[in-house]
């Protein structure tokens, strides 16, 4: 059976659920479950830390695992690679201290900065050539700086609203950009091209609306201009001759300009019809 680590908590945890019962599995129904076997499927899921997926995957105990690529990075488990990213979970990685404070990474030699992502940090700053010391936390480092424990932080910037509250401003490049990602052990598992098949699927199917419209014949190649589809539209006969059904898929986003572009060409009985999944 493949061995799937799933987040037991926290963000990732919930969404990466939805995904993998949208990609035909059977999960867990009670919180508490921490190991599932879903025979089916042939699949095992394991639910652990989000923090410590990366080591059972990478170690090989566990053949693939949904993680954070933060968190990824941050084990600093070789044997632990990415294979797919999964299009949620989106984050940031910057550096903040008090404004004038710092403008450059080489301005952090020496300093001490608080994160909950050391290794991660530590890996970014080898890279530039920069020594600091790392003051490792767990959550809520903004208030490191203003308590004198740090003298910057590094940490997850959304709108930047807690980091101004807590008097600071980011500076220096951006560390990373996460987001949630399908990660192997070191030696592929039989199963493995499956989930993922599966898991695209799911993507595409998030990413992808079905439009179907009717269209005088005549002006099939102008909307076919206008809603090219992944490959080609579907073109159908109606009994009146001259007009044609088309079947296409269009991206969800940009969907409405789409049917309104299509409207003014002249076509009718334009409809919008959600993918559950897909393969492609």
């Amino acid at each position: 059976m493949l061995r799937i680590a799933v987040p037991n908590k926290g963000s990732l945890a919930e969404t990466a659920s939805e995904m993998l019962h949208e990609a035909g599995y059977t999960g867990r129904r009670d919180p508490k479950d921490l190991h599932v076997i879903d025979p089916q499927n042939e699949v095992e899921f394991f639910y652990l830390r989000p923090k410590d997926i990366a080591t059972y995957v990478g170690s090989g105990a566990l053949d693939v695992g949904i993680t954070g690529r933060d968190l990824l990075l941050d084990a600093r488990m070789p044997g632990a690679r990415e294979i797919e990213q999964l299009g949620f979970a989106a984050s940031t990685f910057r550096f903040a201290a008090p404004a004038g404070r710092f403008s450059e990474v080489s301005d952090l030699e020496g300093a001490r900065i608080a994160t909950s992502y050391p290794g991660l940090v530590d890996s970014f700053l080898d890279e530039h050539g920069v020594a600091a010391d790392l003051v490792p936390l767990d959550g809520a480092v903004e208030s490191a700086v203003e308590l004198g424990v740090a003298d910057a932080i590094a940490d997850v910037v959304e709108t930047g609203t807690t980091l101004r509250q807590a008097g600071l401003d980011v500076f220096g490049p951006v560390i990373l950009k996460s987001e949630a990602v399908l990660i192997g052990a070191p030696t592929e598992a039989e199963g493995v091209e499956t989930l993922l098949r599966r898991l695209r699927g799911v993507m595409v199917a998030q990413r992808y609306v079905m439009v179907d419209y009717d269209l005088p014949a005549e002006l099939v190649d102008t909307a076919v201009k206008i809603a090219p589809g992944i490959e080609s539209p579907t073109i159908s006969p109606l009994r009146d001759a001259a007009w044609v059904a088309v079947r296409v898929m269009v991206a969800r986003k940009g969907v409405n300009q789409v049917m309104d572009a299509l409207y003014a060409i002249g076509a009718r009985a334009i409809l919008v019809t959600a993918i559950h999944n897909a393969r492609l």
